[in-house]
C-alpha cells in the first residue's frame, strides 16, 4: 500500500510517495487530502485490505461460517428491519463487529451475537474487506 503519513488526525497517502506493508489492518485514506482536512462530507476515502482478504471475507459472507446473505440479502441491501451493509467503511463494519462482540453496542443486536463471538480480528478485517468491496 501506499506510505501514509498523519495529518489533521487521519491517515493520508505520503506526498513523497513510497510503499510500506500492510500487515493486518485496513487503511483508508482521503482521495483528496484538503476536502478531507476541510472535513467535506462527500470526500471520496481509498481503503485498503491485506491481500487475499476480500476472497477471504466472501466466504465468511456467502454461506461459510456465518451466512450473513441470511439476514441482510442476497446483496447486503439489508432485508426488512436489517440494515444493509454494502459499500460501507471497512474500518466502520470491523468497528461494528467488535463492539457487538464485545457487548459494547446494544439494540437489536442479540442475533448477532452468537454470529461474531469466535470471529478473531484476521476474520472481521476479511468480513469487512468484502462488505466494504460491495455496491451500496
Amino acid at each position: 500500500m501506499p506510505k501514509t503519513f498523519v495529518t489533521s488526525g487521519m491517515l493520508a497517502k505520503s506526498p513523497q510517495g513510497g510503499m510500506e506493508p500492510i500487515g493486518h489492518r485496513i487503511i483508508e485514506v482521503p482521495e483528496d487530502v484538503e476536502r478531507a482536512e476541510n472535513r467535506d462530507p462527500r470526500t471520496p476515502f481509498i481503503a485498503y485490505v491485506p491481500k487475499e482478504s476480500v476472497q477471504r471475507g466472501k466466504t465468511f459472507v456467502t454461506g461459510g461460517g456465518m451466512p450473513c446473505v441470511t439476514c441482510h440479502g442476497p446483496d447486503l441491501h439489508g432485508l426488512g428491519d436489517v440494515p444493509h451493509i454494502a459499500g460501507r467503511s471497512p474500518s466502520y463494519i470491523v468497528r461494528q463487529l467488535y463492539d457487538i462482540q464485545s457487548g459494547k453496542r446494544s439494540g437489536a443486536v442479540a442475533p448477532m451475537q452468537q454470529v461474531v463471538a469466535t470471529l478473531g480480528l484476521d476474520d472481521m478485517i476479511a468480513i469487512a474487506a468484502y462488505v466494504a468491496s460491495r455496491e451500496p
